[in-house]
């Protein structure tokens, strides 16, 4: 390999050329010279400190076009950064793609000892748009009753309920001196090993059972790849707040975007053997990533207590309990129109194609949302992501009126609706990230896996709640099939008018959330900084939400139909 010279002349800002093995001298290219410096102890002082990528080095030896060599900061034994040299043959600008130069190392998702993490989310994305068709309409076919398949699917969702019992046991339990990567290992063997499918169609129990084993390495997944984000998210630079989560959330719905449509076209065409098989063998396939995962084997483990003591800490702040306030009470205002998908059947005639066309749009849609808050976005206040996604919402939710009127500018009913409803879906893809990012930020150090999980729980229960609002407020007026079929539709245009005003009304509390991360800087430092009564009311509502979701979950498996189903 041809030698460098990187002796520093007037003080160490310039590249000393060094004599080839031929005496001859090689200088570099001015178009291809970058500045570069290697971080050294103090025993080396005639070295700057600099960023790797300041510096790059055509190679000595003549005729390599497009081959030339690299230096990248590396992490040596002694805790040092020195300079690790390699050969590449990537333009520079798909290497920056790959690789963000202004991200460290650890946060460059897409290297070897990093890949691990974007898999995980990807494999989350794809193992819920595969399974949404399977549960839904695989125990119809099997001749499952409605309370039935109400069980399984409740079946299926109930381990998201002990989403906070995974992030506490993977920041208190190492399995063979790892945290996350052993935990990642384990939710492998239990996507994989329940879902293979038996000789002859399966009888319910055991579908009940595959859903829950299934749904359990599921959510251990999510749970470790958000655990893994929230501690490497602190490494990202302020001015490049957010881009390893919204990478990752553009990794797991891209997977649910392409997984909906093509498990749809599997079950139809092939049946759900083909489904079954591709659910239990996409486990495995992440696991020679896991194996590569660069984390810190037997890294000290606080006691249990003093961990529980942390994450009070945390909650106590008014960083949190205000801002997460607002989330949960922002999303349980955000009620749908119940009736609506029957309006759609009874009075427009929609076909089961068309609504699962609309299903499928509602995933692309939410895709093309994180990646306009990605790349678009990303500096916009908080505060302003929620203003104009909520008026907008507002907008578009009260064009339903002109739907149910027969008002639709030329378009066919289905493209009236259609587009109305992607809109809303786009909407929720560009506020989910905001909130996501600003969760992370509110992780204490070595409780990540518990405190996201919460911090998480609490945003989703409120969606539950939200649902069981929207159930409540269809017998204020006379929404009923029968009402729908005899084109009495004035109880439709009201509930349509009422949900709208309950989904704008949150704009008016956005004046809770801070506008960037460094307002909630500002707020743990302020002389309200700490309430023990705000950190009480919220781990209230976080563990009644909790025992909430499990309960209506183990209802719906132990006394199916208490709802009212058949």
């Amino acid at each position: 390999m041809p030698g460098y010279s990187l002796a520093p002349t007037n003080g160490g800002d310039e590249l000393a050329d060094e004599s080839n093995s031929d005496g001859g001298l090689t200088t570099m290219s001015p178009t291809r010279r970058k500045k570069m410096a290697i971080e050294t102890s103090d025993s080396r002082p005639s070295y700057k400190k600099k960023t790797s990528r300041e510096l790059e080095m055509t190679p000595l030896s003549p005729g390599s076009d497009g081959v030339f060599e690299r230096f990248d900061d590396e992490i040596g034994e002694d805790g040092l950064h020195v300079a690790q040299m390699r050969s590449t043959v990537l333009p520079l600008w798909f290497e920056d793609w790959l690789f963000p130069p202004h991200l460290p190392r650890q946060c460059q998702l897409l290297r070897v000892e990093n890949i691990a993490v974007p898999a995980c989310y990807l494999l989350v994305g794809l193992l819920l748009g595969l399974s949404s068709p399977l549960i839904n309409a695989y125990p119809i076919d099997l001749g499952a009753s409605e309370a039935q398949q109400t069980s399984i699917s409740a079946i299926r969702n109930l381990p998201a309920s002990f989403k906070l019992i995974f992030g506490f046991l993977s920041d208190s339990t190492p399995l063979m001196g790892y945290r996350r990567k052993s935990y990642m290992l384990r939710k492998s063997q239990l996507d994989a090993t329940p879902s293979v499918p038996p000789d002859d169609a399966p009888t319910m129990p055991f579908l009940s059972l595959c859903a829950l084993m299934a749904g359990m390495g599921l959510w251990l997944a999510d749970v470790m790849g958000d655990s893994i984000v929230a501690e490497k998210a602190k490494l990202e630079p302020p001015e490049y707040r957010g881009s390893i989560q919204s990478s990752c959330y553009a990794f797991r719905f891209f997977g649910s975007m392409i997984a909906v449509p093509l498990g749809t076209y599997l079950y139809s065409t092939l049946g759900p053997f083909y489904v079954v098989v591709l659910l239990a063998l996409l486990p495995l396939s992440i696991i020679p990533f896991v194996v590569t995962f660069n984390e810190i084997k037997d890294l000290p483990v606080a006691p249990i207590p003093e961990q529980c003591q942390e994450i009070f800490n945390t909650v106590c702040s008014r960083a949190v309990w205000q801002p997460l306030g607002f989330v949960w009470t922002y999303n349980i205002l955000q009620v749908g129109n119940s009736a609506w998908k029957q309006f759609l059947r009874t009075n427009l005639g929609f076909t089961a194609c068309q609504l699962n066309m609309m299903l499928v749009s509602a995933y692309i849609l939410l895709y093309a949302g994180v990646l306009t808050y990605k790349y678009y976005m990303i500096n916009w206040s908080w505060r302003k992501v929620y203003i104009v996604t909520t008026l907008l919402n507002g907008l578009f939710s009260i064009l339903q009126v002109l739907l149910i009127y027969g008002i639709t500018f030329g378009l066919s009913p289905f493209l009236f609706a259609f587009g109305d409803d992607a809109f809303a879906d786009f909407l929720g893809g560009v506020q989910f990230l905001p909130t996501t990012i600003m969760m992370v930020h509110l992780c204490p150090s070595g409780s990540e896996g518990a405190s996201y999980s919460m911090f998480t729980t609490v945003n989703n229960s409120a969606g539950t709640l939200s649902v069981a609002v929207s159930t409540m407020l269809l017998g204020i007026w006379d929404v009923s099939k029968k009402a729908l079929e005899n084109e009495e539709l004035q109880g439709l245009v009201n509930l349509t008018y009422l949900t709208t005003a309950l989904q704008v009304s949150g704009v008016f509390l956005v004046f809770l959330l801070p506008q960037y991360k460094e307002d909630l800087e500002r707020l743990k430092a302020s002389k309200t900084g700490t309430s023990k009564i705000g950190g009480v009311i919220f781990l209230t509502i976080t563990f009644s939400s909790i025992a909430y979701a499990i309960a209506v979950g183990l209802l719906n498996i132990i006394a199916p139909g208490w709802m009212g189903e058949s």
